[in-house]
């Protein structure tokens, strides 16, 4: 009987163990997105903003760039060219991953004071990223959220 079997979990008559291998070794999946490749966001962000320090327009330029190599700058400036601008509408698990990703590297990079200043529930990326740029841009802002956690607390 040459090694052919009759159950359905083996090879066909036609197809051999060897092809059946070879076969789903050219199956190719769908590919990863390249912001989810990022382990660990210093290694590419060497700054750590804080208001100490005042770097926010060098901080921000190192992270719009990171930010387009990796194909999420839309997460944090919606108005820019997205190489796949319908992800939020065809795939928002995916998009909210990615979205959650971009926050990580926001509050990944970002100082202690910093983080707890404007870390919320159910921020996105955008809302992150725009309130660095007021508190940076505004210092009243900046002052006056900061009482209002210190009432709350």
């Amino acid at each position: 009987m040459s090694g052919v079997s009759s159950s359905p979990s083996y090879p066909t008559n036609n197809s051999s163990p060897h092809s059946q291998s070879v076969a789903s070794a050219t199956t190719t999946s769908p590919p990863i997105h390249p912001a989810f490749t990022i382990s660990n966001i210093t290694n590419f962000i060497k700054i750590t903003l804080s208001i100490e320090k005042s770097q926010y327009n060098t901080w921000s330029e190192l992270f719009k760039i990171h930010a387009r190599v990796h194909q999420v700058i839309d997460h944090i400036i919606p108005t820019e060219a997205s190489p796949s601008p319908d992800l939020k509408t065809t795939d928002p698990n995916i998009w909210k991953r990615l979205d959650d990703v971009v926050l990580q590297w926001i509050y990944g990079t970002i100082s202690d004071d910093l983080l707890h200043t404007i870390i919320e529930r159910d921020f996105t990326a955008e809302q992150a990223w725009n309130w660095l740029f007021n508190i940076f841009n505004d210092t009243e802002k900046y002052i006056k959220r900061i009482e209002r956690r210190k009432v709350n607390k």
